[in-house]
């Protein structure tokens, strides 16, 4: 009995800790609240998926998706979310789409800043001679001529001449996918500048071992001719290729300024996008609705479990006010790991906490029940909670398994908001069968005899619960 009542103390003590810790270290610890309670922003993008085949569709949006939260990832956003959607669009097929929610941020254009700094690197190869003869024909047209004294400069489509010179190279395989780093290097010819000769910044590319071999493969088919280099759809170099050139090593050769190729650096090395994306749709959502979802949820919470300890006591007595003591180390647990794991908090994991909650109350409920059929029998006290516990575990058992398989299949298969809710769901459930069944069964017995008759006054508060 002294080991029993030894581990009650001891557990005991760890609830009283982990509360008084959770409490105490709210300035400095915070607990990590969603974007539906924390506001933020919740963007989504539509991807440019046309120019892939159909096999490779899966493995780019993957690849998306990573380099979207490498990129997040570097701003220090708490728990950013990144995650691929396929919606449908009837006859016309399905569209793919980025969506990100940014925990924190509710300044949208920062928001989408954060996203759009990242580039799209492109390689790409000439046309067939007969498409680059069609494109200087339209060229010439769209410029009056090809004599320099007759262009109008005023009446001219840059823009549209630009369109053009862009599609005198064809897309390759190799794009900002296979990106390794890159680097800030300075050529050795360097440049004339204010009567001083000084080196011009430049680009290194190193490509991972699967780029390496497609940008072998591209020198290798296009010796003789020009390669050119995209950044965000615009040229930024097109070097002419004299042999295949292997080792997976490439240089971009624009006419940056030395504050350009230091940004260009950073923002390829954060993640150069493997396809285009497009902004589709932006929201945010304001802290003042987010604060009212937290006070909402802490409120709910906080007098559910006031009533639920308050039903309790006034009906199984003591044995109710060790289920409430119970019941009140299973929240200091869950809310340390809430906490300190951490796990991001959203209104639907709030609710699945408060769900597993009701889950822990009606095991005790079905413990107390057992414990009860044997007292009227006449056993004592102590076999009593022996004999109850053994004959409620099977119920308890077979009822949270199934639950908690439900929890694996949508935390699985499941949305981020769903998930949110399974996590806390399946993990409220674990938890509540270790304080149920464990720590209320260790009370329960600290305060009975384990040989023979109980005293009339316990067993008088025992009985007085029970005979209802």
């Amino acid at each position: 009995m002294l080991k029993i009542r030894i581990i009650a103390l001891l557990a005991l003590i760890l609830g009283i800790f982990l509360g008084w810790h959770v409490y105490t270290s709210n300035d400095t610890k915070p607990f990590r609240l969603g974007l539906d309670l924390s506001g933020g922003s919740y963007l989504v993008y539509k991807a440019d998926t046309s120019e892939l085949a159909e096999n490779e569709i899966s493995d780019s949006m993957d690849a998306l998706r990573d380099t979207i939260e490498r990129r997040i990832n570097a701003f220090g956003i708490a728990e950013p979310s990144v995650t691929t959607e396929t919606h449908s669009l009837g006859i016309d097929g399905t569209e793919e789409r980025l969506v990100v929610e940014l925990p924190g941020v509710t300044d949208l254009d920062e928001a989408v800043e954060l996203i759009g700094q990242t580039p799209l690197l492109e390689f790409k190869y000439e046309a067939p001679l007969e498409e680059q003869e069609r494109i200087s024909r339209e060229i010439e047209a769209l410029l009056g001529g090809t004599d320099v004294q007759d262009i109008d400069l005023e009446n001219i489509d840059i823009a549209q001449i630009q369109e053009l010179e862009a599609e005198r190279y064809v897309n390759s395989p190799l794009t900002g996918k296979y990106l390794e780093k890159s680097q800030l290097q300075f050529s050795q010819a360097g440049v004339q500048f204010g009567g001083e000769l000084q080196s011009r910044p430049i680009i290194a590319l190193s490509f991972n071992r699967e780029g390496a071999e497609l940008f072998e493969e591209l020198t290798r088919d296009n010796v003789g001719r020009t390669i050119a280099i995209f950044l965000d759809g615009i040229i930024v170099s097109a070097p002419r290729v004299n042999q295949a050139i292997s080792g997976g090593q490439a240089i971009i050769e624009g006419d940056f300024t030395l504050e350009e190729a230091k940004e260009t650096v950073g923002r390829l090395n954060s993640g150069a996008l493997p396809i285009p994306i497009e902004l589709i749709s932006t929201s945010t959502i304001g802290p003042s609705l987010g604060q009212d979802a937290v006070d909402a949820g802490v409120y709910a919470g906080v007098v559910g479990l006031i009533l639920v300890g308050l039903i309790l006591i006034l009906w199984y007595r003591l044995p109710g006010l060790i289920a409430v003591i119970a019941l009140g180390i299973y929240t200091a647990i869950m809310l340390w790991m809430f906490k300190f794991i951490p796990i991001t908090l959203t209104s639907a994991g709030i609710t699945g906490f408060i769900i597993s909650i009701g889950i822990a109350v009606d095991a005790n409920i079905l413990i107390f029940e057992r414990m009860k059929e044997e007292l009227k029998k006449g056993a004592q006290i102590h076999d009593a909670v022996q004999t109850g516990f053994a004959r409620a575990w099977a119920s308890i058992r077979d009822a949270n398994i199934s639950s908690i398989i439900s929890a694996l299949f949508l935390f699985w298969f499941g949305t981020a908001l769903i998930k949110g809710f399974a996590l806390t769901f399946g993990l409220g459930i674990l938890i509540s069968m270790i304080t149920a069944v464990t720590i209320t069964r260790y009370f329960l017995l600290a305060l009975t005899k384990k040989k023979g008759k109980s005293s009339k006054f316990m067993r008088f508060i025992y009985q007085n619960g029970f005979n209802k």
